[in-house]
């Protein structure tokens, strides 16, 4: 940030404290049917938009607009700045500063009079919320969701942050005191503001400005110093890393797997009880639903105890995926169950008819039928009263004894700073069956069915609560991610469900997601329409869950479309000058810069899901020419440009991207590639599958000769391939 910048903070700091960042966590509301909303207004014009998140404003009395021409004309006839809020359907401080100010005819009657209003769901145009979340990054030292900024009618933030109370309070202020400073600043100052609005947008492209430069060694050194990280801050006994609050972040443990099992033996067993630890101690939390399965977003507590209650596809996607790593690794069963769980809850909750895949789960619910009031988590959350009437008693004391269960409650009130969980409980299985069988010298068996009836039990009396909201518009590059879980799980499992559910889904995104006269991709679909053109994390996600299926699969329909994909996508995003991907394609006239997301947080960027795309895609295609080069080559260079963009990121703080850190460990392995030659479904071929899909072995490619148009279109690109067939027979 330029010293300009920071002295335009220091303009704002006296008169509009900003409150500090609220990481994503949700509140529900119960969309069209019950919109968030005190009083009925007027529509505005978000009532013709489709995203859940914009339907739940559409009758605030705020004049909200999309975003687009008809906001912005409207800016510039008028001479009025823009007041951007940019959030998600789940996320609960979203919905606070809806309650407290949007919904308030007061606040919204300052909002109407001096700005023009634009709503933005982030999960639609990731792109608008990258660009004004880099601003109010550097312009507050942090960020999150709700987040407002303020705009010149050309769309040049000049102030901004994330949540406003809706009054003076606690040493900063309120959003009305925020809305009348800035308009009164506009009027006054706007030559002011507008030059440094200028100086803002330069200095944040000046930022975004790398210079690619890394050799190998230090490309190779940047693992060492991840993992060194990584084991620096894990927290022993509970998992995890750092203290409160505590995210899954999947990709670290992808990463620091791969470094277990490549680094020397003696930094194996601490590496790899970094990750088993982490993944057992989220398991036994009150993060994972032990009822329905799969994982909330994240927790409040280092214990992970006490989680925001929302359910995030990615999430489900990738941890899937790391409990599958994870038995590879081990063997023990009770990873593969919460595999199983939360594909399970995926395929029970989050899947359309169609096969694609919602989006998430709120938090938040209406306490009881008929109530107008909502809290937090009362889904999901029990007093000891309701199951003791839920079972027999002896089932009942053994179940509360394994999930810590208590009458008084047993949420520490630091974790509930509004008291919604007071007297309630969180189950978090804080005595192992083990531990409660040698107590009570009962079979560990009996406790293990024990504990199943009776979660079965609460399964059917929760079912029976209102739901939570459900965001029910499908993403492309969720599913992506969620087509690769399916894929893995059911290729390692031989679960043929899993695979059936992996190509539905994949089937859904080429039917409905897909431009079938470009094969460009599309970014979401709610309800048949179809919105916005594609991000590169679209492509870059799908690719991989395509190069998943295919290994899967063995059919080679979804190899070749990932390899369409592949350059449609270093089409629309490839920068040539720098290497990288850009996040958005050229040609928008509404977004001032074209980002490239280096990140690796909550959902990988795209960059470095990229990266090991075009390894993985450069082992497959080996041979084939280009005008110069091999087709492997040309993949490689690229994988190779993306690390030499990242150079400072890996040389000063590699640990922020431990996707790209996988994809690094896999450039410089040696790599396996297996030929399996015979006819799918033949016991001797399924033998052979079997046997090489057995343990971890994350950078080999299985490829199947079976005689048919995929072998033969494979041998133009591999003719190794073209002769290669069984053996008398098998």
């Amino acid at each position: 940030m330029t010293r300009q910048l920071k002295a335009w903070q220091k303009i704002f700091e006296r008169q509009l404290p900003n409150s500090p960042s609220h990481e994503q966590t949700p509140e529900t509301s119960q969309l069209e049917s019950q919109p968030l909303k005190s009083k009925t207004f007027a529509m505005n014009s978000l009532s013709v938009c489709t995203s859940p998140y914009l339907l739940q404003h559409a009758e605030n009395p705020v004049e909200w607009y999309p975003w687009g021409e008809e906001a912005f004309e409207r800016a510039r006839r008028e001479q009025k700045p823009i007041f951007l809020s940019i959030g998600y359907s789940t996320c609960h401080w979203c919905h606070v500063m809806a309650h407290e100010s949007f919904e308030n005819p007061e606040i919204a009657g300052l909002m109407n009079e001096h700005f023009i209003n634009v709503k933005v769901d982030r999960e639609e145009r990731p792109d608008v919320d990258r660009l004004y979340m880099a601003y109010v990054q550097s312009l507050t030292g942090s960020g999150g969701w709700p987040m407002s900024v303020w705009l010149t009618p050309e769309l040049k933030p000049f102030y901004g942050g994330t949540y406003f109370p809706p009054d003076n309070r606690h040493g900063r202020a309120g959003f009305p005191s925020v809305l009348l400073q800035l308009d009164q600043l506009w009027r006054e100052n706007r030559e002011k503001i507008e030059q440094e609005a200028t100086r803002s947008l330069a200095a944040l492209q000046a930022s975004i400005a790398t210079e690619a430069s890394a050799s190998a060694s230090e490309t190779a050194s940047s693992l060492g110093k991840a993992a060194e990280y990584f084991q620096r801050t894990y927290d022993e006994e509970w998992g995890g890393f750092g203290s409160s609050p505590k995210f899954p972040r999947p990709s670290v443990l992808f990463f620091l797997l791969r470094q277990a099992r490549s680094r020397p033996a003696a930094g194996n067993p601490a590496l790899l009880s970094t990750v088993i630890g982490t993944l057992d101690r989220m398991a036994a939390g009150g993060i994972h639903d032990h009822l329905g399965g799969g994982f909330h977003r994240y927790s409040v507590d280092r214990q992970w105890h006490v989680p925001h209650f929302e359910k995030m596809l990615y999430d489900q996607a990738q941890l899937a995926i790391a409990y599958l790593e994870a038995w590879q690794v081990t063997g023990e069963n009770r990873h593969e169950e919460i595999v199983c769980d939360i594909l399970g809850y995926v395929s029970r909750e989050m899947t359309s008819p169609e096969g694609g895949f919602y989006s998430a789960e709120d938090a938040d619910s209406l306490i009881a039928h008929g109530s107008a009031e909502r809290a937090e988590g009362a889904f999901f959350i029990w007093t000891k009263e309701e199951i003791e009437a839920a079972m027999e008693p002896a089932a009942a004391a053994l179940f509360c004894e394994h999930f810590g269960v208590t009458a008084g409650g047993n949420v520490d009130p630091s974790s509930d700073p509004h008291g919604e969980l007071v007297g309630k409980n969180v189950l978090m299985a804080t005595h192992p069956v083990e531990e409660i069988a040698l107590s009570r010298g009962i079979p560990e068996e009996a406790v293990q069915g024990s504990l199943k009836t009776s979660r079965e039990k609460l399964f059917e009396i929760r079912a029976k609560r209102p739901r939570p909201h459900l965001d029910d518009k499908i993403l492309c590059a969720w599913n992506g991610l969620m087509i690769s879980a399916f894929a893995r799980a059911g290729a390692a499992l031989g679960e043929p469900t899993y695979l059936g559910a992996s190509e539905r889904a994949a089937g859904f995104v080429r039917n409905q997601l897909t431009d079938p006269a470009s094969g460009e991709l599309r970014r979401s679909w709610r309800k048949g329409r179809v919105l916005e053109k594609g991000f590169a994390e679209d492509y870059a996600f799908l690719i991989q869950g395509l190069l998943d299926l295919y290994e899967a699969t063995f059919s080679i329909a979804w190899l070749q479309w990932a390899v369409e994909l592949q350059t449609i996508m270093d089409r629309l995003f490839w920068d040539e000058a720098s290497g990288g991907y850009f996040s958005s394609a050229e040609g928008d006239p509404y977004l001032l810069l074209r980002m490239k997301e280096e990140y690796d947080g909550a959902e990988p960027s795209a960059n470095s899901i990229a990266a090991l795309n075009l390894l993985r895609l450069s082992r497959v295609l080996g041979e084939g020419q280009t005008a110069e080069k091999s087709e492997r080559a040309v993949l490689a260079d690229k994988a190779e440009r993306i690390f030499a963009l990242s150079a400072r990121t890996l040389e000063g703080m590699p640990a922020a991207v431990p996707q790209l850190l996988v994809a690094i460990s896999h450039s410089l392995s040696t790599g396996r590639q297996i030929v399996v030659a015979g006819t799918r479904g033949a016991p001797d071929t399924e033998a052979l599958i079997d046997a090489a899909r057995r343990g971890f072995h994350p950078d080999q490619v299985i490829l199947l000769a079976d005689g048919s148009e995929g072998q033969a279109w494979l041998s133009e690109r591999v003719p190794a391939l073209a002769d290669m067939q069984p053996i008398r027979g098998k």
